[in-house]
């Protein structure tokens, strides 16, 4: 018998057992719409607005006020980031409602205070909020409803919700960091005193500040259209109430109150901005991030370079494929921490040549098959766009610290007191559990809405007697031009960050929409759910639930605020527990160090579009609470 016969049985073998993979959860079918978001209530919020005719922007955003409401985790002073697909121009938009630093928010104020990163948590951490402003610009743009409809089932939450035994028990165990600011004392710890001072699972959890601002944003609407302004002129005026009436000006007294930065000046010239959005071709595929100001285009980078290897032939999760992945996003993040940036502040970031099917096939060129590489840097893409690279000797100087010895957290500790284990699988997999949250929607008229929104999560600071939740990402900034020249903080400029939403094409149709929790790893995660799909044939469900691997030798976006906190951590690598002795041991032989665990990803949630059957396929996998419902 042949070599090459036994080669294409196994093959067949491996292709029909991947078929043939049963799924924690089902996948879910719709012919109408799908919603699928972070928590089952706000996954009914938006089959609530489908309900009521909305089009897949109106249940986009009923869901992400609810997620921000439910505190999953993240709220409303956090931020936005959108990807749509808009049918009738058949074009994909980028919505950028990220905050910004606030005024005095400068390096120098950071390490006269003792800091090599910005503070992880209270009001110094805190951008602009952006989710508000995100929401109302979407919901104006291309929504239908109005934001009453839209925000009734976040009001009615605000109003009292059974909370779940995920929030409430956070809450319980951060308290000791929450009682530093009372306004954050008041509405996560109404039991002040007792044994338990946070809410009970399934007590009615009420936050009367909050559905007072919601009210007022709603306010605003309905009085202008009393006076005939039309649906868009109404929402936005809202956004005024919000960004520079007596919402902003509550907001920013409760800020600085409690040591914060903010000015109502700040708030006021802030606004989202509508982009467009950064593409590769993968094997006829368009894959769609947003811009550098996120982590998104390390996974364009990573399709670019991995088009020069044949996936396929090594096999799912096989020893050489997953040695592949490492250092094809190895190189992807290196330049990622180096290079991405704000693009409205100078200077310049080097995408196109980052982007670049040349600079991807001179990094391919670069990879070890045999042995991790723990020295991989910042290339060069300068050349690539023809320009001459003004950093190379920063580069040389900057280098990096190699420690391999210790351990740190692939994640940041969204809930400070929530684990006591030194074990760093652990703590990795229970902060992915609790990351963030995402929102994917899409209808039978051809909308789609991808978005990944973030801040504000637990311990969180709330500003005032507005009930919102401030957001912690300033810490995503650096201080120092040497650890990257493009995202050094500076008031008024946006942070990178890590949250990255997606959409891809295919013969100039929606493909599929996904988005996952999860800081640094989830361009980890997506990039794996996607060639699972591409290159593997699994369902969209499967893809979702399928083990995947994180590198740790990456430059942490959150979490700590010592160098030593954040530095990469070479050769490290997360498998999934299953994984077969021989694979780990190959690895091992490879310079790898080995940790693993039961999840090896945040929930991904994901729609994809069966054209030959004119029906959506929902995937939300079975790390976490994450929930979908279709029509």
């Amino acid at each position: 018998m042949s070599r090459f016969f036994l080669l294409a049985v196994s093959c067949l073998f491996i292709s029909y057992f991947i078929h043939a993979q049963p799924t924690q959860k089902p996948p879910l079918h719709g012919k109408n719409w799908m919603a699928i978001t972070g928590k089952p209530l706000a996954a009914t919020a938006g089959a609530m607005i489908f309900q009521k005719g909305g089009n897949a922007v109106d249940a986009a955003c009923a869901m992400l006020a609810a997620t921000c409401t439910m505190w999953d985790v993240l709220s409303w002073g956090g931020e936005t980031q959108a990807l749509i697909y808009n049918p009738k121009t058949k074009k994909v938009i980028a919505i950028n409602a990220l905050g910004v630093a606030p005024s005095g928010a400068t390096a120098d104020y950071f390490k006269s205070n003792g800091y090599q990163f910005p503070p992880e948590y209270g009001p110094l951490a805190a951008t602009t909020p952006g989710t508000p402003g995100g929401l109302c610009y979407m919901l104006a743009e291309y929504g239908t409803m109005s934001l009453k409809e839209v925000l009734a089932p976040a009001m009615q939450m605000a109003a009292g919700y059974p909370i779940d035994a995920q929030t409430a028990n956070s809450f319980e165990r951060s308290k000791t960091m929450l009682k530093q600011w009372p306004y954050s004392k008041q509405v996560f710890l109404p039991h002040a005193g007792a044994a338990r001072e946070a809410p009970e699972p399934g007590e009615i959890f009420v936050q009367k500040d909050l559905l007072e601002t919601l009210g007022k944003m709603v306010e605003a609407e309905q009085n202008a259209l009393k006076l005939k302004k039309t649906r868009k002129q109404a929402i936005m005026a809202a956004f005024d109430r919000f960004y520079k009436g007596d919402i902003a000006h509550e907001i920013v007294r409760g800020c600085r109150e409690q040591g914060g930065l903010f000015t109502l000046g700040d708030l006021a010239k802030w606004k989202p901005i509508q982009e467009e959005p950064l593409k590769v071709n993968y094997k006829g595929i368009d894959v769609y991030k947003l811009q550098q100001w996120t982590q998104g285009p390390m996974l364009l980078q990573s399709l670019n370079i991995l088009e020069n290897f044949d996936l396929k032939a090594m096999g799912y999760n096989s020893s050489k494929y997953i040695h592949t992945l490492y250092q094809t996003m190895n190189l992807a993040f290196a330049d990622r921490d180096f290079y991405y940036g704000d693009p409205y502040f100078p200077p310049a970031e080097p995408i196109k040549g980052l982007l670049s099917k040349e600079y991807a096939k001179q990094r391919a060129a670069m990879i070890n098959q045999e042995k991790n590489d723990p020295y991989i840097g910042p290339g060069n893409p300068y050349p690539f766009e023809r320009k001459i690279n003004p950093y190379m000797e920063l580069l040389k100087k900057r280098g990096f610290n190699m420690d391999t010895s210790g351990k740190r957290n692939f994640m940041p500790a969204h809930d400070v007191q929530g684990s006591t284990s030194a074990n760093i699988t652990e703590e990795y997999m229970d902060r992915l559990w609790r990351g963030t949250t995402s929102v994917e929607a899409a209808d039978k008229d051809g909308w789609v809405v991808s978005i990944t929104p973030s801040g504000g999560w637990n311990p969180a600071c709330i500003a005032g007697n507005s009930g919102i939740g401030l957001s912690q990402r300033i810490q995503s900034f650096v201080l120092d031009a040497e650890l990257n020249p493009f995202n050094v903080v500076e008031p008024g400029k946006r942070p990178r960050v890590t949250l990255t939403p997606t959409l891809a094409m295919k013969d100039g149709k929606p493909f599929l929409s996904f988005a996952v929790q999860g800081g640094d790893t989830q361009d980890q995660n997506l990039l794996q759910f996607f060639l699972n799909m591409v290159e593997f044939g699994m369902t969209v469900q499967q893809a979702t639930e399928a083990a995947n691997i994180n590198s740790n030798q990456l430059w942490l976006s959150l979490g700590g605020t010592k160098t030593d906190d954040r530095k990469p951590r070479p050769g490290s690598i997360l498998l999934s527990s299953a994984t077969p002795e021989n694979v780990r041991e190959e690895l091992k032989k490879m310079g790898y160090t080995i940790s693993t665990g039961n999840r090896t990803s945040g929930p991904i949630n994901a729609i994809y579009f069966d054209w030959k059957h004119g029906s959506l396929w929902g995937g939300s996998s079975n790390n976490g609470e994450d929930y979908g419902i279709g029509w």
